[in-house]
């Protein structure tokens, strides 16, 4: 093991201790390597429509216009926001996605003497911007590869000052109901700020999904991300939004970059926006895709996490890395989750019906090898 350099022992603990965010592998990367053609990438949860033509004309519409900086407020996307979700454009912030949005409200609320409270198997940026700050992680063990409520409840100290929760959770996908989400938001201290991270809000049936805008009036600490990186297909543009009280966005809003959103993110978010027979095209794709999938490993006698996103996280009951990469010698990528303490499951993107049966073809061909 080398000896750490003079600069690493500059940098604070809590960084000195973290690893890095390691995203899908791309398609590049893989052809580089193994000189591949046709790879189906099923690792990163995108959208395999692509942007909506109407975004994409937003776009083009906008290219002229690159040497100007960004319009620094969101003015335009803020107030479509606003109309969408009936609230005030003051009660939302802009982020480079909604990943921004969980650093800048770690950076607005935490310091080292604090702590932070998030669930086991839940998305690796909650202990990323936790670990950053040097402040102190309280993971509370998984209920049925879900949040336990009650448990994160009873967690939280007087030194508490964030709860992160992700519904639908990543890499799980599982939901939690809307009654015992919105009392334990209720229950949290006052010192607590609470971060709903609902990523993948879009992909949630009607019956499931909670009303949480209209919670905002009585849980003042509460803090909703969203994004338009999965659903609306722009995570090449990394434009996500937080809704929340006006006080908890003004916050937020002085320790947020100048021109963190660039303007053809801007365009194309407020395009997407707009496009219903889009977002429906997303989601119909969605549910079919998983229905293939788990009637594949049904066929498989695989056992798989019932997922309210857009993947599904499938057991081998086995190390999952020898089967990753051997689906990868075979142009298919998926997303190894032993970083998230699930060393025998991989998780799976949907797709198009033609690459999902591409996956099914290749994980049939691989696991009659092993």
């Amino acid at each position: 093991m080398n000896k750490p350099s003079a600069l690493f022992n500059l940098a604070i603990t809590g960084v000195q201790h973290s690893s890095p965010y390691i995203p899908g592998k791309p398609v590049e990367e893989l052809e580089r390597e193994l000189g591949l053609t046709g790879i189906v990438k099923l690792a990163s949860n995108e959208n395999p429509l692509g942007p909506a033509p109407t975004a994409l004309r937003a776009i083009q519409d906008s290219v002229s216009e690159l040497t100007r900086y960004p319009d620094g407020s969101g003015f335009k996307l803020k107030h479509a926001l606003a109309e969408k979700y009936h609230l005030s454009p003051s009660q939302i912030t802009l982020g480079n996605g909604s990943n921004e949005l969980l650093e800048l409200v770690a950076r607005t609320f935490l310091t080292p003497d604090l702590s932070v409270v998030f669930a086991q198997h839940a998305f690796a940026v909650y202990p990323i911007v936790t670990q950053a700050i040097g402040a102190k992680a309280i993971v509370v063990p998984a209920l049925n590869y879900g949040h336990d409520l009650d448990a994160m409840l009873k967690s939280v100290t007087p030194e508490t000052r964030l709860v992160f929760i992700a519904n639908p959770n990543n890499p799980t996908g599982t939901l939690l109901a809307q009654d015992a989400l919105e009392a334990f938001i209720k229950a949290l201290p006052v010192h607590v700020v609470c971060v709903l991270d609902e990523a993948y809000y879009e992909f949630v049936s009607a019956e499931g999904q909670c009303d949480s805008v209209a919670w905002l009036d009585a849980c003042p600490n509460l803090l909703i991300t969203r994004t338009f990186s999965k659903a609306y297909g722009l995570a090449g543009l990394r434009i996500g939004y937080g809704l929340s009280s006006s006080d908890m966005a003004d916050l937020l809003n002085r320790v947020r970059q100048p021109f963190n959103n660039n303007s053809l993110a801007l365009a194309a978010a407020e395009a997407a926006l707009a496009d219903v027979d889009y977002l429906q095209k997303t989601i119909d794709l969605n549910q079919h895709g998983m229905q293939q999938l788990t009637a594949a490993f049904k066929t498989l006698d695989l056992e798989w996490i019932p997922s309210a996103g857009n993947f599904v996280t499938v057991d081998l009951k086995r190390s999952a890395q020898p089967i990753y990469t051997a689906l990868l010698a075979k142009g298919v990528i998926v997303r190894p989750v032993a970083n998230y303490e699930l060393p025998n499951h991989l998780r799976i993107s949907i797709g198009t019906a033609a690459e999902n049966q591409v996956f099914i073809a290749a994980l049939t061909a691989v696991l009659s090898d092993v």
